[in-house]
């Protein structure tokens, strides 16, 4: 015999039925029973036997169960690869953690000058460490490196011209481009040279009255090779100087130390962006730094206390849970101490047969 909606249990049994296991908010426990007997409702629709109180009941139970459920959870990393953006990037060290921690516990100073009594600034508590690790003059925390890309065109080149070679108007995730950032800073896109090969009279020729800066944005996660050519960034410093216009280098992912000690193959570092002459220097703080997320802007003072001091320095502003982090892990480097504190170089330092060791770990703990 073919089932009807009226052998569909009602809301109040399932409730009932809900209430004998377990202790849900009424209002959810409602919505989760609703949800439930739609799908009885559908499966009798097609045909099928209407399920039981207990099974519906037991249906609503595991939505109610699924919504309790952090949405965000640990996983392995079993990718390969360290900075894998899709799993969160970088972890963050023990010190970092602890400091976010009690900044989260606690009321703080966070833009309270307690020695003088006065009001303060959230960015004076990195600002010291920006410079130490760096070299830099001045240094400024946004939210991410898009942010610090986009603030800093908008700052310096809204409605005039940035020249960006055609090879380094890259993708930087999700579908958002160099052009689209440019784009929605106000500044206007040049693009010289082609994909393989720009040469820096690429870029003297395209300077008008109308260019603000050059733009070099470092490829960190493709690579060119074969018949390529750029130019060295102390090159495109010279030009800028030259022309009185700004460089800008987007350097991506933050290294602060050499490589090259960890066996990978030399990845540009923030010192040497700066002593090659690029008057801004803007980086990630959650890739190589092995920070939280956090875009960062270090160089020429009077350029970073410009930025400090617009609009978009409070609309891009960091949490003092990621001013508490980023300030722990740069406290390594200036301890030097990171390979040892902060998880990517930890990582990076480990042996081969430690590898396989963990990697035989979990293929057993996973049943391969």
């Amino acid at each position: 015999m073919s089932s009807t909606f009226r052998d569909i249990p009602s809301v109040e049994a399932v409730l009932s039925e809900l209430r004998d296991n377990g202790s849900w908010p009424h209002a959810l426990a409602v919505e989760a029973a609703r949800t439930a007997i739609e799908h009885a409702r559908e499966a009798v629709r097609a045909g099928e036997a209407a399920p039981d109180v207990a099974a519906i009941s037991a249906e609503a139970g595991a939505i109610l169960q699924e919504l309790a459920r952090p949405s965000l959870r640990r996983v392995v990393n079993a990718t390969g690869v360290i900075l894998q953006t899709n799993l969160g990037r970088a972890p963050l060290s023990e010190r970092a953690m602890a400091a976010m921690e009690q900044a989260a516990r606690d009321y703080t100073n966070l833009e309270f000058d307690v020695e003088g009594g006065s009001r303060g600034s959230r960015h004076e508590h990195v600002r010291d460490l920006l410079r130490r690790t760096t070299g830099a003059d001045d240094g400024l925390a946004v939210n991410n490196n898009a942010a610090a890309l986009l603030m800093a065109l908008h700052v310096f080149a809204q409605g005039r011209e940035v020249i960006v070679s055609r090879g380094e108007a890259v993708e930087i995730g999700g579908r958002f481009r160099i052009p689209d950032v440019l784009r929605e800073s106000g500044a206007r896109l040049v693009e010289v040279g082609t994909t393989n090969r720009t040469y820096v009279e690429d870029y003297a020729n395209a300077i008008t009255d109308e260019t603000a800066a050059i733009l070099r944005v470092h490829r960190s996660n493709f690579q060119v090779t074969g018949f390529t050519a750029r130019p060295e960034l102390g090159e495109l410093a010279a030009l800028a100087r030259e022309h009185d216009i700004l460089l800008l280098d987007d350097l991506g992912s933050g290294c602060l130390v050499e490589t090259a000690d960890y066996g990978i193959e030399h990845e540009p570092t923030v010192r040497e962006s700066l002593d090659g002459g690029a008057e801004l220097t803007l980086f990630s703080g959650d890739k190589l730094l092995g920070g939280p997320q956090a875009g960062l802007i270090v160089g020429r003072g009077e350029l970073v206390a410009t930025l400090r001091r617009h609009p978009l320095a409070r609309a891009l502003r960091v949490d003092k849970l990621t001013i508490a982090a980023l300030n722990a892990t740069l406290m390594a480097y200036v301890a030097g101490t990171e390979r040892e504190e902060i998880p990517v170089w930890s990582m990076l330092s480990l042996e081969r047969e430690q590898l396989e060791s963990r990697a035989r770990a979990w293929a057993e703990a996973g049943g391969g």
